[in-house]
């Protein structure tokens, strides 16, 4: 018998990532990520790293949607009704 793991099947549907292709994507993740994004391609960040601060990122965007949603809502609850229009009408263009 050989060293080699044997892998399991792939269902006729579903397509294999390269290992190539995993850290293609990891190495994207991270140059969209604030924090990591202005690392050199040398400095080497663990794929686990990237994908941790990755959720972390998304969950921070998350709350700042919720916060900036909830302070809208309290604008236009407290603006008058021309005011309250024409923020409207800039949201939905």
């Amino acid at each position: 018998m050989s060293g080699r793991r044997s892998r399991p099947r792939q269902s006729s549907g579903t397509t294999r990532i390269s290992e190539d292709q995993i850290n293609d994507l990891v190495i994207k993740l991270q140059q969209l990520l604030p924090e990591l994004g202005d690392s050199h391609r040398s400095d080497k960040v663990s794929a686990a790293r990237v994908l941790q601060d990755t959720c972390n990122y998304i969950r921070n965007l998350h709350r700042e949607v919720d916060d900036i949603s909830e302070r809208l809502s309290e604008l236009l609850a407290n603006s008058d009704t021309a005011q309250a229009a024409l923020i409207r009408s800039l949201l939905t263009q």
